[in-house]
């Protein structure tokens, strides 16, 4: 399989080692300020950029009929229109907050501990916590996020917020540490007690694998996906 990476930072060089590890091959490597050229050899690409790049790069792959795998957070107020453009274009894209097997699985605790705790609202409140490096760009991290639309999609919750919660709303505590691994946390709190559920990232290569898996498994598929259907936990 032929391997367009667009992003070529610290994760992209990991993706490019699996990658390879893995008997691909790498045909763009697409830093901030490369061209595509390479892209139309590609049999698909993985984009994991940085926010102001992302649509650019989607869109451009949708456009050339290259079946995409972005990983890329912090531009979802666009998301829908590249979802548009992929059916227009009668593309493929899969889009993931994160990669990794394990906060995939997490994912679905989550949704799962929502629907339980959604009968005891007015016992316990809800809230999250999550943690990265310095150098993250966007905040709170899209894997929160996602969490966050979990919980929303299974109670009676309708918004997260950042700033001081509403009772409908979700608060979440996004923290930037130096040299830290990547945390997530879900707290319901009541007045005697308090459940928790966490993931914490070791290192990148999780994320890294999963986006090459998710890259193999779209070859010859149409359509817009993620990775609950990579793993097959819908």
């Amino acid at each position: 399989m032929k391997i367009a990476l667009l992003g070529y930072g610290k994760m992209g060089k990991v993706i490019e080692r699996i990658a390879l590890e893995r008997g691909h091959e790498i045909v763009l490597r697409k830093g901030q300020s490369d061209t595509f050229e390479g892209l139309a050899q590609a049999d698909v690409a993985i984009d994991f950029s940085v926010p102001t790049a992302a649509v650019s790069n989607i869109s451009t792959c949708l456009n050339q009929n290259i079946p995409v795998v972005s990983g890329t957070t912090g531009w979802l107020e666009q998301y829908d229109d590249m979802i548009s453009l992929c059916e227009a274009k009668n593309g493929t894209f899969l889009y993931g907050s994160n990669f990794s097997l394990g906060v995939n699985l997490f994912f679905e605790l989550n949704e799962y501990l929502a629907k339980m705790m959604a009968r005891f609202a007015d016992v316990y409140k809800v809230s999250m916590e999550e943690i990265h490096h310095t150098q993250k760009l966007d905040s709170p991290s899209g894997t929160a996020i996602s969490l966050a639309k979990g919980i929303m999609q299974n109670s009676t919750y309708d918004a997260w917020t950042e700033g001081q919660a509403q009772e409908s709303q979700i608060h979440i505590d996004a923290k930037r540490i130096e040299n830290v691994p990547g945390t997530h946390s879900v707290f319901y709190k009541s007045e005697v007690d308090f459940i928790e559920i966490k993931h914490v990232a070791h290192n990148r290569e999780g994320f890294a694998l999963g986006s090459v898996l998710a890259a193999e498994w779209i070859q010859g598929k149409k359509g817009v996906f993620t990775m609950k259907d990579v793993l097959n936990l819908k």
